[in-house]
This record gives C-alpha cells, structure tokens and sequence, in this order.
C-alpha cells in the first residue's frame, strides 16, 4: 500500500513539474533609437597653473590670478550655481640635476555655459585674465532627458517592428511583451567635433571659428521578449 503511495506521489510531482516548464510561444528582438541633437550648452574645465621656488609667492600668485578670473565670470553675467572651484593643489617639485625644490600650484575652475554664443568672450576673457590650461569643453543639451525618452520610444517601436516582421511569414501575431530589458549605456554627452584656435590677436576683418558643434548622438537599446499569438 505504502508502495502503491509512494509512484503515485511521483507522478503526481512529474505531471506538476511537466505543467510548470510549459513553454510559451515567443519571439526575442532588439531594437535601437536614435536622436541626433544640436548641442545649446557647454561644461568647461579651465585652471590656473602657476609656478616658482617659494611656495607662499607660488600660491599668491596664483590666487590672484583665480581672483581676476572669478572677476571676469561674474562681469559675464553667469548665475552663480554656474561655475564652481573643482580642484586645488600646491605640489612640491625636486630637480635631480639642479638638486633644487619648485613648487607648482594649481586651481581649476568648471563653468556651465548656457547660451554658446558667450563662448568666444568667454574663452578669450579667460585666457586675458591668466587661464593657461583648458582642460576639457564637453558640449551637452539641456533637454538630455527628454531627447533620452524619444531615444526609447524609438527603440521600443524598432523591436515591435522586427518581430511583426519576422511572425508575418509564420501566420502569427505578436502579442503582449512579456519582458523588457534596457541594455543602453549610461550617457555622457561629447561633441563630434570641438576645435579651438590659439587664442592670439589677429587681423579683426579676419572671421574666427572657434567651434564646429557637430551633433550629439543619443541612442537607446531594448530587449523585448513578445508572446506570439
């Protein structure tokens, strides 16, 4: 009797276990967007770097340097929450040949510039006023999240697309997704291009370029898994 039991609690268990790992008819598809933005603002790291024999004359000197830079900002009309102090080092520095100590000091400074048409005042202003380092311009769009959302409607669109396309053949319909993955990479914006004369006195009939923009590329990547019907 206990026998008997037992195989007919195996079955039971093997008929539950063969229900449970039922396969769902389904198709797996990727899709992508893309939206190709002008960029309307700019994130700009500059620094001033200073350096001599007498670290207390080094960082005076360079604090008055900072001093006439934050001057100029101010006199561009930034809002203050626009630009910041990111880093500030005064290193010792050894000569083996001179067998002699130098100091080098160093503040830099990241500006967000919203309207790209101060760029050049900018730029310019900034060296005037002792910036001799620029240490990085990464161009951006102040609707980054709004251009992202487009980029994922997009690419939700592509996969619904590439599976009808697929099932069309087979006398099927796609149905409801049943899982989606986002596979898009975190996204930091960079120009195409970005070009910057040296910033010397020239002939003013003579036009300046100073940038080519090009486009930001922002981009996103699903994984849908669609039911067929």
């Amino acid at each position: 009797m206990k026998k008997a039991i037992l195989i007919l609690s195996v079955l039971f268990i093997s008929m539950s276990y063969g229900q449970e790992v039922k396969q769902i008819p389904q198709i797996n598809v990727n899709g992508e967007g893309k939206v190709k933005v002008i960029p309307d603002q700019a994130t700009i790291a500059v620094t001033v770097e200073t350096k001599g024999n007498n670290a207390k004359d080094v960082k005076k000197e360079n604090d008055v340097k900072i001093d006439a830079v934050l001057k100029f900002i101010k006199k561009m009309n930034l809002t203050p929450a626009d630009y910041k102090t990111q880093r500030v080092s005064l290193n010792p520095q050894y000569d083996y040949e001179k067998k002699k100590h130098s100091y080098n000091a160093t503040q830099t400074i990241e500006i967000l510039l919203r309207d790209l048409s101060k760029y050049d005042e900018l730029m310019e202003g900034l060296v005037n006023e002792g910036i001799n380092r620029i240490d990085a311009v990464t161009f951006q769009s102040s609707k980054l999240a709004q251009y992202q959302s487009e980029a994922r409607k997009l690419a939700m669109k592509e996969a619904k697309m590439k599976a009808e396309d697929y099932v069309s053949v087979l006398g099927q319909k796609v149905g409801r997704a049943m899982t989606i993955s986002d596979n898009s990479q975190t996204y930091y914006p960079q120009p195409m291009y970005a070009a910057m004369k040296t910033m010397e006195k020239s002939d003013a009939s003579e036009p300046r370029e100073t940038l080519a923009l090009g486009e930001i590329n922002i981009t996103a990547n699903v994984l849908v898994s669609f039911i067929l019907e």
